[in-house]
């Protein structure tokens, strides 16, 4: 996020919120994934409204034409129909598709309907919100950066078990069982809490080493 304009990262922000859901790809997840992208749309417009024409190339409009523009979702539209035109650019995702898959978040956030958003839906509203802030924020690969915000987001892996620990723990405690299955303890200790894993493996091992100083 270090490349962005400062004014770009709370859109920015809910861009990645929106994309760790869709990643994720459960129900719950894509439903809140369409939530985020479509406000991801509604906070760019909004942002880039309210900066000074110094943070979007000078580019001034009309206070009353603002006012209107951030009246509701579809104005923001509108906006965004007008700036378009003023850069010669044509929508890369339609207009109409917009509001489409926009309506099919307010079935999700205000709406009885509460079912799963199909895969259309969230590639129609993903594509606008990235080619929005592109547009409006001069970023050149939204999705570039989306990956390497969504790589930093997530915890690092563990290190892998350790043979010395599985012996000397599983030495101690053998096996546990966990519903129908049984597990190594070390196994289970080590997916579980590998902090405790290590130092209780540790501990053994001295323990081991100790016992046999004495023998």
């Amino acid at each position: 996020m270090n490349s962005l304009p400062p004014w770009a990262n709370g859109p920015f922000e809910l861009l990645v919120h929106a994309e760790g859901h869709l990643n994720k790809g459960e129900d719950f997840d894509r439903r809140i994934a369409l939530i985020s992208f479509d406000n991801a749309i509604d906070v760019a417009i909004t942002t880039y409204l309210t900066l000074n024409p110094i943070q979007r190339s000078g580019r001034t409009y009309p206070r009353a034409d603002v006012e209107r523009w951030l009246n509701n979702y579809h104005a923001k539209l509108d906006f965004l129909d007008y700036e378009l035109a003023s850069r010669g650019l044509t929508w890369a995702v339609e207009k109409s598709h917009i509001i489409w898959a926009h309506d099919h978040r307010n079935e999700q956030y205000h709406g009885g309907q509460k079912g799963t958003p199909e895969k259309n839906v969230l590639k129609i509203i993903r594509e606008a919100a990235i080619w929005i802030f592109s547009v409006l924020f001069d970023v050149v690969d939204v999705n570039l950066l989306l990956g390497k915000a969504i790589t930093d987001s997530s915890p690092p892996s563990p290190p892998p078990p350790d043979g010395a620990y599985n012996r000397a723990i599983d030495r101690k405690y053998g096996m546990v069982d966990v519903g129908e299955q049984s597990y190594y303890v070390s196994e289970v200790l080590s997916a579980v809490d590998y902090d405790a894993y290590r130092d209780l493996g540790s501990r053994l091992i001295n323990l081991a080493t100790e016992e046999e100083d004495q023998e």
